[in-house]
């Protein structure tokens, strides 16, 4: 899908505590962080699949709503490292692979089928070494998880429904767009096929 030339297209690595979104529009969060402070984004850009507060990563954003929409489609992986509180077991591992059920708008939910391995060392992409909590709270260990679809706070509820609450969540791959950036740092850059 080749980008039209009057649109402009951005990769950002989003920090932990902002928000995906320029306008806050809601009194109980006037005093939260905006993308809007990071970068001086042209008017009319929107993020693609959002990214929650205390989530982190690869955030694309975009001027163009077709692009916007292709990505959020199930024809583009999203993929994201996960650190879990315990050390997870490869059976579980497995029940995440095979569909699990999560609630979504208060109804039962099964998961699609979705890659996920266990991942040792997370210096493959540039995470924020980021506190999260003391040692002594007990043992953390990370997953890779793969996903098509997107229904809100996924990976959350899916970690959470197999007794391996989430303590970070980081984006790090959407299509073939890989997360490259430090923390904080935007680049514009053209989206071109499947990015």
């Amino acid at each position: 899908m080749d980008s039209d030339t009057n649109h402009k297209h951005y990769i950002l690595h989003k920090p932990y505590g902002y928000l995906s979104q320029f306008i806050n529009n809601q009194t109980k969060r006037k005093n939260k962080k905006l993308l809007g402070e990071l970068y001086h984004f042209t008017e009319g850009t929107m993020a693609i699949g959002r990214l929650d507060e205390t989530s982190e990563g690869l955030l694309l954003l975009t001027t163009n709503g077709k692009i916007s929409t292709h990505i959020t489609s199930s024809k583009v992986e999203k993929e994201y490292y996960v650190m879990v509180d315990g050390i997870i077991t490869q059976d579980t591992i497995n029940k995440l692979k095979n569909g699990i059920e999560i609630s979504v708008n208060s109804k039962p939910y099964i998961t699609k089928p979705c890659q996920v391995f266990s991942v040792e060392d997370i210096s493959k992409y540039p995470i924020a070494d980021r506190f999260v909590r003391d040692e002594r709270h007990g043992p953390t260990s990370w997953i890779s998880i793969t996903i098509t679809e997107g229904k809100f706070r996924q990976v959350r509820k899916m970690t959470a429904a197999v007794g391996f609450p989430t303590l970070r969540l980081v984006r790090v791959r959407i299509g073939n767009r890989k997360l490259n950036l430090p923390v904080g740092k935007v680049i514009e850059t053209r989206l071109i096929g499947n990015l």
